[in-house]
């Protein structure tokens, strides 16, 4: 499926806090923890689970969400197909679209029971 600029805003205008409660119940349901979605989500963004509290907190947008993270390196790396999207074929002028896919990619390999160390991926030498 192709991104459109309108599926890129409706994304980026959606808040953070309103979807976080989603993920967790998802990973819950499937025996994970909060402490193991805040992992993940601090591995991607850079977000500690203070930062991840205060953003809640303040109902930042997604667009404000990635804005702040500070996006892994090994990024590039989370390949797949997530919601019908393809993560590496996502053009780069819907970078904050991929970046939302590439967090919900992490989010459903720990929901999948995938081993985190195979979910924070490290480049291979």
């Amino acid at each position: 499926m192709k991104v459109t600029p309108e599926k890129n805003e409706q994304v980026a205008s959606l808040i953070f806090a309103s979807i976080y409660p989603h993920y967790l119940n998802r990973l819950e349901k499937n025996g994970r923890t909060k402490e193991e979605l805040n992992q993940v989500i601090e591995w991607f963004t850079g977000f500690d689970k203070d930062d991840l509290q205060t953003l809640i907190e303040e109902k930042v947008t997604f667009r404000t969400f990635f804005q702040k993270a500070k996006i892994h390196p090994n990024a590039h790396l989370i390949k797949g197909v997530v919601c019908g999207y393809r993560i590496e074929e996502i053009e780069d002028e819907f970078e904050l679209y991929k970046q939302c896919r590439q967090m919900e990619k992490l989010i459903d390999e720990l929901a999948r029971g995938r081993k985190m160390e195979k979910i924070l991926r490290e480049e291979k030498i």
